[in-house]
């Protein structure tokens, strides 16, 4: 029977019981409760501290790789959208309310040469799929729902926390960094780039297509030799 491989999670259980440490499993259900100190070394470095702290336990929460990393995400909220942009032409580019002055609008660059251009922010590409900017990413759609990493917590008033990620997921996070990235830097470009590879893969699916009805295809059949 075959080995099974061990996940990040249950080799760092086995790390803090090698430590003298007891892990103790848990779930972060409402962040904003906690009063938390993110640690800024690595895991050895974390186990030192923990011991220096008095701690006879570590909280380990496993974390996994969920399908909303493959999105873009600018981090913004409706709500804090619509305060940047949402009255942008409230008063026909002339403000008497006080709340559009100062606003950026997503058609504020003027170029004489592309007057009828559209110009895009970061937030206007919220959900937009990552794979069309880096395909590479692609091959980690079968790791949804996978263990990546842990969540290392000290218990106290004050928790001291550290996050420790599988390689394959450090991979991963690079990937989503640099697509992100792109439209940060600029969106429009991305958004061209993004279009452009959906149509390419669109095309190659009804090519292949094409060639698997033309396999099937019902041929006439052969006239019979056979002399009556």
């Amino acid at each position: 029977m075959a080995k099974t491989q061990k996940s990040i999670s249950d080799e760092i259980c086995d790390y803090l019981k090698k430590q003298k440490l007891s892990p103790i499993p848990v779930q972060t259900l409402n962040e904003d409760m906690e009063t938390t100190r993110y640690f800024g070394g690595d895991l050895k470095e974390f186990i030192a501290a923990a011991k220096t702290l008095g701690a006879k336990g570590i909280f380990v929460e496993t974390l996994y790789l969920e399908e909303d990393e493959f999105y873009y995400d600018s981090g913004m909220d409706d709500e804090e959208y619509m305060a940047l942009y949402g009255n942008d032409d409230c008063c026909d580019g002339q403000c008497k309310c006080g709340k559009c002055e100062g606003k950026k609008s997503k058609k504020s660059k003027d170029d004489d040469n592309d007057v009828d251009a559209v110009y895009f922010e970061p937030e206007d590409l919220d959900g937009l799929d990552l794979t069309l900017l880096k395909p590479q990413m692609a091959k980690y759609l079968d790791r949804v729902g996978e263990s990546c990493g842990v969540r290392l917590t000290v218990p106290g008033v004050d928790h001291l926390e550290v996050e420790i990620f599988a390689d394959w997921y450090d991979d991963f996070a690079e990937l989503v960094d640099e697509a992100s990235e792109a439209i940060e830097i600029n969106p429009t470009e991305a958004l061209k780039q993004a279009q452009a590879i959906f149509e390419a893969e669109e095309a190659e699916l009804a090519k292949a297509e094409d060639k698997s009805v033309k396999k099937i295809s019902v041929h006439p059949p052969k006239k019979s030799s056979k002399k009556k």
